[in-house]
């Protein structure tokens, strides 16, 4: 929610000490899971000689994406039916998220969607955790979405089987006040005195930055190590609230503590909203934050192929990834002498030293035993 030596970062590291998620063992560049580039199965949709480029195409996301301050939505709606005026974009938002679309191909029920907008590494995980492998997505033909050569190198979100293409990214960092706390050098720091009852996090059962955080303290202190570090930071009194939303905004925002758990793109935000910057400034223990690419995926039993190709690719257009990026906040996921991005969104938008990340090998089969131990001992605290 959301890289590996990626995205200008000097550095990643992993459990296993892989590069990550975003550079997987044994796949190539656009993630269609061989080591020499060919796919391991028959070309995947191949691409039509007259693509069907009517009808009405559902779209899946996250909430912010369409609801709120200045979402990236409707603008993406407007533009996309405006670039096929025979086409109708409808965004749905799942009350469960992935989840929701993992529940009902378990009891065989019918999907109406027919592109995901808002994947993560750990949603593919837990979607080969509960289904087959390579299962609820289709493996894309990259060579029908001529705007994927544009993706920075090290981007593909490490899935075997192909099914995701990345459309923006952004870091885990921590995000406090200078007037009271100074900047954390290390991890370790947040457990020493003058953090005590300072840190906001979020609940990793139920929010991307707050699994985000949990996974970059398995990655620093191991699977033998990171609930001693928790229990650490619970004694130093960390507050675990359920959401981003929740712990942001109804509670760092209103100055009940001085640092909370969000992303190295806040400062854009805050100077956008003409907000008291001492109060949101960027911290990287370590010189780290956690990379969190968001992908995209068109649904196994999709019924507007050819359009949900056309979209994946015009997700990734100039005009998209600027909006895409300068609404959500985020990094694009093009290369820089694709997008041109405002003066402001430069000067805020903040990359670590190193990026972090636990990668697809790593997660599969442990993800949901890390954050279920976690949540034992320290969720709602």
């Amino acid at each position: 929610m959301k890289r590996r030596t990626f995205v200008g970062a000097v550095g990643g590291s992993t459990l296993a000490g892989v590069a990550g998620c975003l550079t997987r063992d044994g796949g190539d560049e656009q993630g269609n899971g061989t080591e020499d580039g060919e796919s391991d199965s028959e070309t995947p949709d191949p691409e039509p000689e007259n693509p069907d480029l009517e009808g009405e195409l559902q779209v899946a996301t996250y909430e912010s994406m369409v609801d709120g301050d200045n979402p990236a939505g409707p603008w993406l709606k407007e533009a996309f039916e405006a670039a096929y005026p025979d086409a109708e974009l409808n965004w749905t938002v799942p009350s469960e998220g992935v989840n929701q679309y993992i529940n009902r191909a378990q009891q065989n029920a019918g999907i109406e969607a027919d592109v995901y907008l808002g994947l993560n590494v750990d949603d593919l995980v837990r979607i080969d955790d509960t289904l087959d492998d390579g299962g609820l997505f289709r493996q894309l033909n990259v060579d029908r979405i001529d705007r994927a050569e544009r993706i920075r190198d090290g981007l593909d979100m490490g899935d075997p089987h192909g099914r995701v293409l990345a459309y923006d990214t952004g870091y885990i960092s921590l995000v406090y006040d200078e007037t009271v706390v100074d900047a954390p050098e290390t991890l370790d720091d947040l457990t020493e005195p003058a953090y005590e009852d300072a840190l906001l996090a979020q609940n990793a059962q139920s929010s991307d930055p707050g699994r985000a955080f949990l996974l970059w303290t398995i990655d620093a202190y191991g699977e033998d190590g990171y609930l001693e570090y928790w229990r650490a930071l619970d004694d130093n009194g960390v507050r675990v609230l359920d959401d981003w939303s929740e712990s942001y905004y109804g509670s760092y925002m209103n100055e009940e503590r001085p640092m909370v758990v969000s992303y190295s793109t806040d400062q854009v935000f805050a100077s956008a909203e003409g907000y008291d910057m001492s109060r949101h400034q960027i911290a990287f223990p370590d010189g780290q934050g956690y990379a969190n690419p968001e992908g995209m995926g068109i649904f196994e039993g999709a019924s507007e192929v050819d359009l949900a190709y056309e979209f994946l690719d015009f997700a990734l257009s100039s005009d998209a990834q600027a909006e895409i990026a300068q609404r959500n906040v985020q990094f694009p996921a093009v290369e820089s002498q694709h997008v041109e991005l405002d003066e402001e969104f430069d000067q805020y938008a903040h990359e670590p030293s190193e990026a972090v990340t636990v990668g697809y090998d790593e997660l599969r089969g442990n993800l949901d035993g890390w954050v279920e131990e976690w949540a034992r001992e320290f969720a709602g605290r």
